[in-house]
């Protein structure tokens, strides 16, 4: 038995030792995988590090680690080969005839049988390793698996060297043929193409204020904090901040508050994170008019222009002035405090005063004496000097629609210049529309230095959902352009560009564009401001340090531009695929937006279109129940989907705003439909009552005859009983 077992190795020695030797390679292969991974652990973090440095330090790492490993196996296959050579050699000397001849003389009586035998054991070990599978297989296939990813690394290399070159070529050309480039680029992207804007010639304003209107839909403090630091990274320097009733005023004011109102500590946690940030903040407080949250109350109606509408205060009123005093008061000690506080670096040194939109004026029989623009000069003079008096650190804003119409000398006259800087706003593309070059000349010669204002929402429409983003972004490169231009029209040129964000038009307004939805508006409108010009290299534009994309938006790799805008449309895929603040909502909006515009279509298909539940059918309860029940079938469907929808919005915006402002939100985009899709299932159940129709002519309405629109009204009669 045991020589049984010895002829058994012997046999099968080749194979065995085939066998150990790569059980040995692979325990050399671990041990080698083991050590370097202790030693240079830091080659396998990720690759997502914004630090270069810590980057190629890591990919150097790499590379030594692969380069031992690929030794390794060198050394390990050297090692296979010459255990298959060796074998290669034995089957050769077996099978040569120089062997056959001396295995034959060792036995005269039966050759033939050995060689034979010899052949037969020979062929057998052949087939047997042609079988068996090689050991150090797997290891040839991780080595070339190696060369794969060398080679990938390479190609990557060499497309970057392609780029580098592409932007060296780009500095060899002209100034001209740039500026086409550049714009050729714009136009691929549907970026506005504005003459004089460009990389060589933008010039990014001395100021970037971003406005938070809170009086529309008040954030959570904790939401605001996080914009903050969004807005730095893009460039923003300050904010104009626009209380109204959200302001926790005291003493005789305190009724001004709304019961939702900020408190003193949540505000100074903000204005201190504010600080923080190096930010500039700059109040704006209306006192002319839009003071409809102050005059709709009973206790300060008395100060109305007219007593139909709390819109505009009566600046002849002694209570009026001692009542805006006592609101500039409150707002500006708030916070000044932290101005003068040592821990802080909270700026503040403007204030505005509002004082647009004036409607009602020189009405009342006190002001009626007067000229309306005598009235209205004298009253911003009035509160520039109580400001002046008070607080000398502080300059005087208003907005400038109010001196349009004005008259050169009226203007010089009255000295305006020497109390207020105006900050001119438009939020169309067509900036010259609104202020023509004899105008900014006329302000040129009144005043030394004003402000620009823009917008990133609440400017194409009073009840939309999504901002037009292509539209607000023309407007802000626009004013870049405006501002080149007539900025050496005054002596100390444009202070600043403020990008305003309207939550409602008015107090009695319904929201605008919700501030998470205008997300992707305000740091497309704010990275181009910050910069002066938007740029196309995905590289060089801002917008990228805030977006978290789960693909590299570089239009020189794929071919495609990298940001996509639409005419007349809000959506863009770059906004659609990446993370960000606001993000979940913005992407919640598109998708609310197109369902409730897939809702219209059909209702105006089922009810307005059609011939079987059109407002005749449902007054004479006369149609076909079978189509009526088709034509209704997905009624319920729809209804579910916007409660769902309903539910989501109110996940989404919890965290940004209190239950009011979700609740307003969802009664204003979402129960509207609602109610229309019930009113669709009342209207089809009341019309599938019937079982007996009327013989035609069907009774005429009886609302024909009230208008008078037929004469002689018959006995049969049908009263209007649609719902």
């Amino acid at each position: 038995m045991f020589k049984i077992i010895i002829i058994w190795f012997w046999r099968r020695k080749i194979s065995i030792s085939l066998l150990a030797s790569g059980i040995i390679l692979v325990g050399l292969w671990s041990w080698a995988y083991l050590e370097t991974s202790q030693k240079y652990p830091q080659s396998y973090k990720s690759a997502n590090s914004v630090d270069e440095a810590v980057e190629d330090s890591n990919q150097s790492q790499s590379y030594r680690n692969l380069f031992v490993l690929q030794k390794l196996i060198s050394d390990a296959n050297r090692v296979l080969s010459s255990h298959q050579n060796r074998a290669r050699s034995v089957k050769r000397n077996l099978l040569s005839p120089s062997t056959r001849t001396n295995i034959a003389s060792k036995d005269s009586s039966g050759s033939a049988v050995v060689v034979k035998e010899a052949s037969a054991q020979t062929l057998s070990l052949v087939a047997r390793r042609k079988k068996a599978p090689v050991v150090g297989e797997s290891l040839f296939f991780e080595e070339e698996r190696l060369r794969i990813l060398e080679n990938q690394q390479r190609a990557k290399n060499s497309a970057m060297e392609d780029i580098q070159m592409i932007d060296e070529e780009a500095r060899t050309l002209t100034s001209e043929e740039r500026q086409i480039q550049y714009e050729h680029e714009l136009q691929r992207m549907g970026v506005p193409v504005i003459a004089g804007i460009g990389p060589e010639t933008g010039k990014a304003p001395k100021e970037r204020l971003v406005h938070l209107d809170l009086k529309g839909a008040p954030a959570k403090i904790t939401f605001l904090k996080q914009l903050l630091t969004m807005l730095k990274t893009l460039g923003a320097t300050g904010l104009l901040i626009e209380y109204e009733d959200m302001f926790p005023f005291e003493g005789p004011l305190a009724n001004l508050s709304a019961t939702n109102a900020y408190k003193k500590e949540e505000l100074k946690d903000f204005l201190e994170t504010c600080a923080l940030h190096g930010f500039t903040i700059m109040p704006l407080v209306q006192t002319f008019g839009h003071l409809e949250y102050a005059l709709k109350l009973q206790e300060f109606s008395a100060m109305r222009e007219i007593p139909e509408s709390p819109q505009s205060i009566c600046p002849s009123r002694k209570e009026s002035m001692d009542f805006l005093e006592e609101l500039l008061r409150q707002v500006i000690e708030f916070h000044l405090q932290f101005v003068n506080e040592s821990t802080t670096t909270l700026k503040m040194t403007h204030i505005h005063i509002g004082c647009d939109e004036v409607y009602r004026i020189a009405e009342c029989s006190l002001c009626r004496v007067k000229l309306k623009d005598q009235i209205f000069l004298d009253h911003v003079m009035a509160m520039a000097h109580f400001i002046r008096s008070h607080w000398q650190q502080l300059n005087v804003l208003i907005w400038d629609d109010m001196l349009r119409p004005m008259s050169l000398t009226k203007l010089q006259t009255s000295l305006i210049g020497n109390y207020v800087q105006p900050m001119i706003w438009v939020y169309t593309t067509d900036i010259y529309a609104s202020i023509s070059p004899t105008l900014w000349e006329r302000y040129a010669q009144v005043f030394s230095t004003v402000w620009a204002a823009s917008a990133f929402k609440g400017a194409w429409g009073e009840s939309l959902m999504i901002p037009p983003l292509q539209r607000h972004l023309e407007n802000n490169i626009r004013w870049l352009a405006v501002m080149n231009k007539e900025g050496g029209r005054f002596s100390k040129g444009f202070q600043g560009l403020v990008l305003t964000g309207w939550q409602r038009y008015d107090h009695f307004a319904i929201l605008c564009e919700l501030l998470p939805a205008a997300i992707p508006s305000l740091i497309t409108t704010l990275s181009t401001v910050s910069k002066g010009y938007f740029s196309t290299n995905p590289k060089d534009n801002g917008l990228l340090k805030v977006l978290q994309c789960y693909f590299h938006p570089d239009s020189r790799r794929s071919g495609h531009p990298w940001i996509e805008l639409h005419n007349n449309s809000h959506h863009s895929q770059l906004f659609s695929s990446c993370s960000y603040l606001g993000s979940q909502f913005y992407q919640f909006s598109l998708r609310l937006y197109d369902k409730l515009a897939e809702i219209q279509m059909y209702l105006h298909h089922v009810q307005d279109k059609s011939a079987w539940m059109s407002t005749y059918n449902l007054r004479h309860n006369f149609s076909s129940i079978l189509i009526v029940k088709a034509k209704t079938e997905q009624t319920q469907l729809f209804l579910q989907e916007l409660i769902t929808l309903s539910k989501e919005a109110e996940q989404l915006l919890y965290h940004i705003y209190d239950k009011y402002t979700i609740g307003e939100f969802v009664e204003q985009h979402i129960y509207p439909t609602i109610l229309a899709l019930q009113t669709n299932l009342a209207n089809a159940t009341a019309l599938s009552q019937a079982r007996h129709w009327p013989r035609r002519p069907l009774p005429i309405a009886q609302a024909m005859y009230d208008l008078q629109m037929l004469a002689d009204a018959p006995k049969t009669i049908v009263h209007d009983t649609i719902h």
